[in-house]
């Protein structure tokens, strides 16, 4: 149905299709990465699984399937990021559609604890890959005539949590570099996101903190739940579709509205 004095009405139903479209996604081995890749799969899209680990990475391009690329290799090593988009360009005929980046990790340390060492590992686990990846996988996208390049930050970029500190700024780092290369590539027609979780029960998260730990942060969620790793793994694809096609710049928090709340001493809200 279309009127004379209206927009015509947009095709809502397909706008998280992807068939035909081409994506990286970095760090896919498992929790967060291994859902992303099924639910972009799922929708039509062909990708290049990478994993820093081959066995991963094999193994979930298999459980993919349709024709996903098993990839290994450091996501913060220049050089191996350079190979990556190189084999990418190669496998897709010089285009991509858009990358999805959901490397990152923490060692928990306060802030008098930390050494040299151990504040440079956080920022080239959770931000130096991400910079990498946006300088290679640009001309691709370029190439294409504009695609999509979507984050996992964290919630501790946004605000505060005991030893998380230089985890914290590593991932507000991250929110920050998002917020710069969507002003600097959006005249190229590429959109940049970022989504700040809180906690996700992966299985390194559910291996950490225990079923005890899952009843606390469940109970500390006004959802009186937390994330699972396809609750990420939705939002990722919301922001890679053309349901997302005029947002771009922004990081949306997947919290379960934890951040929403202000901790009273007077108890639970």
């Amino acid at each position: 149905m279309t009127r004379a004095d209206d927009t015509p009405i947009a095709d809502y139903a397909n706008m998280l299709r992807l068939d035909g479209r081409r994506y990286v996604v970095i760090g896919a081995g498992q929790g967060m990465g291994r859902q992303t890749a099924h639910a972009l799969v799922q929708n039509g899209a062909r990708i290049v699984c990478v994993d820093i680990e081959r066995e991963r990475a094999e193994d979930i391009a298999k459980e993919c399937g349709n024709d996903s690329i098993a990839w290994t290799g450091d996501a913060t090593d220049r050089a191996s990021v350079a190979r990556l988009f190189q084999d990418v360009g190669d496998a897709f005929g010089g285009k991509l559609d858009g990358i999805i980046d959901i490397v990152g990790i923490a060692r928990y340390a306060t802030l008098l604890e930390l050494d040299d060492a151990l504040w440079d590992w956080h920022f080239a686990m959770n931000l130096r890959h991400a910079w990498l990846a946006i300088q290679h996988a640009t001309p691709l996208l370029e190439a294409n005539g504009g695609g999509t390049m979507t984050f996992v930050a964290s919630a501790s970029g946004i605000t505060s949590a005991p030893r998380h500190g230089a985890y914290g700024a590593a991932k507000a780092g991250l929110m920050s570099l998002v917020r710069t290369a969507s002003v600097e590539l959006g005249p190229k027609g590429i959109r940049v996101n970022a989504i700040a979780p809180g906690v996700v029960w992966t299985p390194r998260i559910g291996a950490l903190l225990g079923e005890e730990g899952r009843a606390r942060n469940a109970a500390n969620a006004p959802l009186r739940r937390v994330a699972q790793p396809s609750n990420i793994a939705s939002t990722l694809l919301f922001l890679a579709s053309d349901m997302a096609a005029y947002v771009s710049g922004q990081f949306l928090s997947v919290d379960g509205a934890v951040g929403a709340k202000f901790p009273f001493p007077m108890g639970e809200i």
